[in-house]
């Protein structure tokens, strides 16, 4: 990941809708397009540069929900993250990271996750019959007393959090004589805090930026308190640079990864021009292990397939198409002329379009998609943009 600031002319344009309370101040910057766009008309910009620290809580204070306990404390964490990360301060981008915070988490810092017991002994079960641990063996090491003094059935019976879960996983990798096996030293909690950050994004991030607070154990640790949390994901949904012109999109990315929304509508349009209908699930290329595999994707293969029309090699298709996690792909030569060919056949091909995923995680219990995400941040997003008009 390169380090990207959410630039000026982005936040300019991002907001539909509603008057906000830096109405007619003017001083700030302007926002991105997916936030800027206003109903009016007009151009929605940052709050004045000439607050002062303790004005700008406050402002974020007011646009969270009246529920919400500890208010002074979740404003603090949230300016600490947006001022790190050189995010403008903002009705609309506090707004964009509240709607995440309520529909991931409630605002709860440590959130209950309902049936984890049942996951934790769905998952040793697992991960025992794969490498081949007995059954009688996981049931005695179970029984003896963690680091905590209680036993890790006990431990795991009582389970609510994801913290106490994140907790529990690393002591047994660290205690249990066969938790190295199962596990590997990975643990396999990958979410967590108030805005289900992935603790691998984290282990990225921080390589690009430094970290606003000292780590006191370890930095997955940092995912599950509200301050990590808030920082990574506030970095996840407004420290990159998007094409879009309405947030919905940055909401589906936040949930089905970085530029989906872009590589959805590069698919749609790839497969009009190639005659092969793609799946816009946002993925072009195949992984293993989070690196791109050798054998081709449907989405190569159709580029390749046309690869005389477009002018393009095949080692030129694929360097291209291993851009698709960065903002250089809407620049390729690939990206370009498949959107230039596939608007003169008729009505020009959107830039951004919803990714089409269904959500799968122990946590779901019914059929849920990144669509049905998107679309309830995005109402939780209006809301609170209606907290800041004044």
């Amino acid at each position: 990941m390169r380090r990207t600031v959410l630039p000026a002319l982005m936040i300019a344009v991002l907001l539909a809708g509603c008057s906000t309370f830096e109405e007619g101040e003017g001083e700030g910057p302007a926002l991105p397009p997916d936030m800027a766009r206003r109903a009016d008309g007009r151009t929605a910009t940052a709050w004045p540069t000439s607050l002062g620290e303790t004005e700008v809580r406050k402002r974020i204070a007011r646009l969270l929900p009246g529920t919400v306990k500890d208010r002074a404390g979740w404003a603090e964490d949230l300016h600490t993250a947006f001022k790190a990360l050189e995010v403008p301060h903002a009705t609309q981008t506090y707004c964009a990271a509240m709607a995440v915070i309520e529909q991931e988490s409630s605002f709860q810092a440590d959130p209950v996750v309902p049936g984890l017991p049942n996951i934790v002994r769905k998952e040793l079960e697992m991960r025992a019959g794969r490498y081949g641990v007995p059954s009688l063996i996981v049931t005695a090491a179970l029984s003896k007393n963690s680091p905590t003094g209680k036993s890790y059935n006990e431990r795991i019976d009582a389970l609510k959090t994801e913290t106490q879960l994140n907790d529990l996983f690393e002591d047994m990798i660290g205690e249990l004589p066969f938790g190295r096996q199962l596990f590997a030293d990975y643990n396999p909690v990958r979410t967590g805090g108030p805005m289900q950050v992935s603790v691998e994004f984290a282990a990225q991030h921080v390589k690009e930026r430094s970290y606003p607070y000292p780590i006191a154990r370890k930095l997955r640790n940092e995912v599950f308190t509200r301050r990590g949390g808030l920082y990574f994901g506030s970095a996840i949904l407004l420290d990159y640079e998007v094409p879009y012109d309405q947030i919905v999109y940055r909401f589906a990315d936040f949930n089905a990864g970085r530029y989906s929304s872009r590589n959805a509508a590069f698919q749609l349009a790839l497969g009009k021009l190639s005659g092969k209908p793609l799946a816009p699930d946002g993925d072009l290329l195949r992984y293993e292990n989070g690196l791109p595999a050798n054998v081709a994707s449907s989405v190569e293969d159709a580029a390749l397939g046309i690869a005389y029309k477009l002018d393009m090699s095949r080692p030129q298709i694929r360097r291209d198409l291993l851009l698709e996690k960065t903002a250089a792909f809407s620049r390729s030569p690939l990206f370009t002329r498949v959107f230039e060919m596939a608007d003169k056949l008729g009505k020009p091909m959107p830039r951004q379009a919803m990714p089409q995923i269904d959500l799968k995680s122990p946590k779901i219990t019914r059929r849920l998609t990144t669509e049905w995400f998107a679309r309830r941040v995005e109402g939780r997003y209006k809301t609170c943009l209606a907290r800041g008009i004044t």
